[in-house]
């Protein structure tokens, strides 16, 4: 068994532990390449077939690119497709010149938490990882979450041994993350490994790609001449540049993310 495939099986597990513990279970899908490489692996645990929701934020703000991407796959794959925006908060024309975390919050947050009420859905798998932000280190593989979908990273269940509270209390909302144990570098040779389809956002033209996607205005293109999967394993071997450092860093801040995740972000 590769190291990779290692990732893959303990991913799986708590995919499954997951699906049997709660009755209403949906997935976040950003189209981003952590979220895919989750995607592509509950499709090998259920056979090909996705049994729950699959949850797409849009902000209205997002890359052409990542839409073209959620419609062409969500129907090659046989998706349930759940669009998620906050259209009030669209019709006030919020947007990122109003503020990062305002409109973060407003826009993805808040369309998540409508979504959520109105699926009654109570756990949410989700694709992030330790080693992408600092905050998201202090997340747990099974995170509870109070009622209004908020995050008490004081107070975070231990998880030795394997062992995850997966036991939902009433009126709590569960956030699952079986992919904590990944990182950047293990997710593009997974890809690699696996021929999977991505953004192609993330491939270098012109001497720049993106290392991380979401909405337009918040993200810059790095330098780089890496145009093939191989080339971005490559690179990153190498690199000491951080992932997310494209993104508006008035968001990105540990300060700033820690409130947002609190309040119940990504």
């Amino acid at each position: 068994m590769t190291y990779l495939d290692e990732l893959e099986n303990k991913t799986i597990y708590i995919i499954r532990e997951a699906y049997a513990r709660f009755k209403n279970i949906g997935l976040l899908w950003s189209i981003g390449k952590d979220s895919t490489s989750l995607l592509w692996i509950i499709r090998k645990a259920f056979f090909g077939k996705i049994p729950f929701p699959v949850i797409h934020i849009d902000t209205g703000f997002k890359f052409k690119e990542i839409s073209e991407f959620r419609d062409k796959y969500s129907e090659q794959w046989g998706l349930d497709l759940i669009i998620s925006r906050n259209e009030k908060a669209l019709k006030r024309e919020m947007n990122p010149e109003k503020g990062r975390f305002e409109c973060c919050n407003a826009l993805k947050t808040e369309a998540l938490k409508i979504t959520l009420k109105e699926r009654n859905l109570k756990a949410l798998l989700l694709a992030i990882r330790r080693d992408e932000h600092g905050i998201r280190a202090k997340e747990r593989y099974f995170s509870p979450r109070a009622i209004d979908f908020k995050w008490n990273y004081q107070d975070q269940p231990p998880e030795l041994w394997d062992l995850y509270k997966s036991k939902i209390e009433a009126e709590q909302h569960f956030r699952v993350h079986p992919m904590l144990h990944w990182t950047e570098l293990d997710i593009w040779r997974y890809i690699q490994r696996e021929r999977m389809p991505i953004v192609g956002l993330y491939l270098a033209k012109k001497g720049k790609r993106y290392r991380s996607i979401g909405c337009e205005r918040c993200c810059t293109s790095i330098k780089s001449n890496a145009g093939s999967i191989k080339k971005i394993v490559g690179e990153l071997e190498v690199t000491k540049i951080a992932e997310r450092s494209g993104r508006s860093q008035d968001k990105e801040n540990s300060y700033t993310m820690q409130k947002l995740r609190s309040l119940g972000y990504m």
